[in-house]
């Protein structure tokens, strides 16, 4: 299971890095994109979107059965889950507003109560919490109007100088994102992740971190994945409202097929032997440090040292930047580990609760 958080949160940051720059808008591209743009965002909606955040999440719940196993104390992991949300709040008023640390402790409480329960209702729980999330954002997306803008239009230009006019400014502009987002936490973000962690709790206990899926079930997930994630990709064309409204969601579902998929590939090319990919088994251990420690280097590159590189990336520049910084954080776990037991944050999350 290390191994698989390990690439789950290095994968985080091929989705997070685009919205270091300027929150509300995300990746913008140019209003004549490159051919790299369009083959780019063909594999992230395939590969990456929503995928390792799926991952990561399926096994925080896995995570939080382990813990309880361990302990036999609800307390004790609440306690744990507070921790993690006051993490959460100074990570998303200080560095980023798109911070998942306080939607995990929420999500994580309400999935606790679930930890005693028989399988059969966990995945039932698990599936209604995402269905009720998807449909939400659906009607939320369907009242709310698209539009379509390019980053050499003077709407994003105007955004960025003002966003940018002092550090003020950058610091009141993420306080406000970030509160939006704590806005929508019990409204959609909530129900999504209990409902992922609760599958993932549900996974744990029927052994499949272990044994993997049966054949047909992996059958069920490769053709559910592949066809949610055409379907997607159909919808990124379609500019009526409904499609609009649809894309959220379908994207939620496909990525979590997806992330299923994942974890039965390496679950079955490790035969459950850590000790094959032992940086990523590292990985998987610091996962609350290098978290963090993306958020801090991103936050560093493009809101105080290249603030103008949002103004020029293109997809492929995200990539390769993200691509040097996974490989900086892998360099940091083959050595960390030879020196220390746990990673800093991990160590002060332990401490504390």
């Amino acid at each position: 299971m290390d191994i698989i958080r390990g690439l789950a949160v290095l994968g985080l940051m091929y989705m997070n890095a685009y919205f270091f720059g300027l929150f509300e808008f995300g990746y913008v591209p140019l209003a004549d994109p490159p051919v790299s743009d369009h083959i780019i965002q063909w594999l992230s909606l395939i590969f990456v979107d929503g995928r390792f955040r799926s991952l990561f999440c399926i096994l925080f719940g896995a995570g939080l059965y382990i813990q309880w196993q361990r302990w036999q104390s609800h307390e004790k992991l609440i306690k744990r889950l507070k921790i993690l949300a006051v993490l959460g709040l100074l990570h998303g008023f200080l560095l980023w507003a798109g911070d998942i640390l306080l939607i995990y402790a929420c999500a994580g409480w309400l999935a606790a109560k679930y930890l005693t329960a028989d399988a059969t209702l966990i995945l039932k729980r698990g599936v209604q919490f995402l269905l009720l999330g998807a449909t939400i954002t659906f009607l939320i997306s369907l009242l709310e109007p698209s539009y379509v803008i390019s980053r050499d239009a003077d709407t994003f230009i105007d955004s960025y100088q003002a966003l940018h006019a002092t550090f003020s400014t950058l610091f009141i502009n993420n306080v406000l994102m970030f509160v939006l987002m704590l806005i929508a936490l019990p409204l959609v973000t909530l129900w999504m992740a209990a409902g992922l962690m609760l599958i993932g709790i549900y996974l744990y206990k029927q052994g499949l971190f272990v044994s993997g899926f049966a054949t047909q079930s992996c059958v069920f997930i490769t053709a559910a994945a592949l066809l949610l994630s055409l379907f997607r990709l159909l919808l990124q064309w379609q500019y009526s409202p409904l499609s609009y409204a649809l894309q959220e969601p379908v994207n939620w579902l496909a990525a979590l097929f997806t992330a299923l998929l994942y974890i039965q590939l390496i679950v079955k090319l490790c035969a459950n032997k850590a000790a094959s990919v032992p940086v990523l088994q590292a990985a998987g251990r610091l996962a609350l440090s290098l978290y963090i420690s993306q958020s801090v280097m991103l936050f560093v590159l493009f809101k105080i040292i290249f603030p103008e590189w949002v103004l020029s990336f293109n997809l492929l520049d995200y990539w390769l930047l993200v691509t040097g910084l996974v490989l900086l954080q892998i360099l940091v776990c083959a050595i960390y580990p030879r020196y220390y037991n746990d990673g800093p944050l991990e160590a002060l999350w332990r401490r504390l609760s």
